[in-house]
């Protein structure tokens, strides 16, 4: 698979700075309700060691894998350990038998003289909503536990970008874990390995307590990409050993983009890939154009869209790299009615109105970058001014989102500063379901100024 965005590749780890100082004087900040408060800068890169065991499981995490389906992955060192789940409702102990067993699969790669531990994938399922399941991995081991989402709204999904794995990130995830969610989401950038292959097995270790708890669905970034000419052309080849999407299960033949169902088919989330083919032409835009023609948005009241690349951004880091993707797609995400789509890349936080070509439209989703996770090369500082009030909040700061859809009408955006050891709500807006405008159905868009039924709040003003 050709990769369209070659210009884009990550430098070499060892030609990056793993600390940089950044000064409060290079900061641009709208919006911020604290104006004392001062960027923070990088911080240093956490090496997570291998603790168990040669056959015990290390990098567990889980993803969703078709209706009422879960897919559990893991490393072992021991190439024989059994690819076999055994999970129940039931927490069983050391000794403890499970209610059900489940076989999967087994793989592993190679690059350069590196060689990856053994990568196990099992799907297990049918599973209830909105409960907790206990499992075992390769039956040996720690006892681990998961909660299904639940069956109907609401549902919360935590997001954030460019995550990293630094002590920025370590704080993000301790953020997103005091408070509970249903699903995580990841536009891409996850490990920046960049071609250092212990750098994954240290990520998927790092993550495992967060991951292995609830769903991650992720996106593939620039990052990710690894290729080198002639032996690795098509790159990608650590991220789709370890980070097994249900691609098949969405009528995708790439890991590189796919879609799932949440909440019984009323959320739709849609994960593109910025890295792969994209244009008219492609696997993926036909992918697209079938996935989104088969939502019927009666019975499914909510899409939501993630990628890498920000379509939309007044930073100065990244100008124009998400252009020729938006060029391509976008008539597809608004004439479906998109209502919001989030990014990465950019290692800040950015809240555009609802927006299509270059303008305010009401028809249009509501971008947001997001790439503000804890990643190692720091924020990105710098923005232009704006003349058309296209972006409504932006601040470059470590952080998280979350985006929690009351129901079939109302979702609740929040995006959660990093304020070293706390949380802060620096942003929030209540918007509504495009499937429920009268404005936008059947006719094409308008010519709106950017409501579309959004209402924000920064802070607790209603704006």
């Amino acid at each position: 698979m050709e990769n369209r965005n070659s210009f884009l590749q990550p430098r070499p780890f060892l030609l990056l700075t793993l600390s940089l100082i950044i000064t409060i004087a290079a900061a641009s900040v709208d919006g911020s309700d604290d104006g004392a408060f001062s960027r923070p800068p990088a911080r240093n890169v956490l090496i997570t060691p291998h603790a168990r065991a040669e056959s015990e499981p290390q990098q567990v995490h889980v993803s969703l894998a078709g209706e009422d389906h879960v897919r559990v992955t893991w490393i072992t060192d021991d190439k024989h350990v059994s690819s076999v789940v055994e999970y129940g409702t039931t927490e069983a102990g050391p000794a403890g038998k499970y209610e059900a067993t489940a076989s999967g699969e087994h793989t592993k790669y190679r690059y350069f003289l590196y060689t990856s531990g053994t990568i196990h994938h099992v799907r297990i399922g049918p599973l209830k909503p909105n409960t907790v399941y206990f499992y075992r991995c390769g039956g040996i081991g720690p006892e681990f536990s998961f909660k299904t989402p639940p069956a109907t709204l609401p549902i919360e999904f935590a997001v954030v970008g460019d995550l990293g794995q630094t002590e920025w990130t370590q704080s993000t995830l301790q953020h997103i874990n005091g408070s509970d969610y249903d699903v995580f989401l990841l536009p891409g950038d996850l490990s920046y390995a960049d071609s250092q292959q212990p750098l994954w097995d240290s990520f998927g270790r790092l993550v495992e307590p967060y991951a292995s708890r609830r769903p991650w669905m992720v996106t593939e970034g620039n990052h990710e990409v690894e290729s080198f000419p002639i032996i690795f052309p098509h790159g990608f080849k650590a991220y789709n050993a370890r980070w097994l999407m249900p691609h098949t299960e969405s009528g995708s033949s790439s890991n590189l983009y796919y879609s799932f169902d949440v909440a019984s088919g009323l959320v739709h989330v849609i994960m593109l890939g910025s890295y792969t083919d994209f244009d008219s032409h492609s696997d993926q835009y036909t992918w697209l154009a079938a996935d989104l023609a088969k939502i019927d948005r009666k019975a499914t009241p909510w899409v939501v869209v993630l990628l890498h690349a920000p379509w939309y951004n007044t930073n100065e880091a990244h100008q124009g790299e998400g252009e020729s993707m938006r060029s391509e797609m976008e008539e597809l995400l608004y004439d479906n009615r998109v209502d919001v789509v989030f990014a990465g890349h950019v290692h800040a936080y950015e809240r555009f109105t609802r927006v299509y070509d270059n303008k305010a439209d009401p028809c249009g989703p509501v971008h947001v970058t997001i790439g503000d996770g804890g990643n190692r090369e720091g924020l990105a500082l710098r923005y232009h001014a704006v003349s058309a009030p296209l972006s409504l909040y932006r601040e470059p700061s470590f952080g998280h989102g979350r985006l929690r859809i009351v129901d079939e009408k109302r979702a609740h955006w929040s995006w959660h500063r990093n304020n070293y050891s706390s949380s802060v709500v620096a942003d929030e807006v209540w918007f509504n379901s495009l499937s429920a405008s009268e404005e936008c159905w059947p006719r094409k868009g308008g010519n709106g100024d950017g409501g579309g039924g959004l209402s924000a709040r920064v802070g607790l003003d209603e704006l």
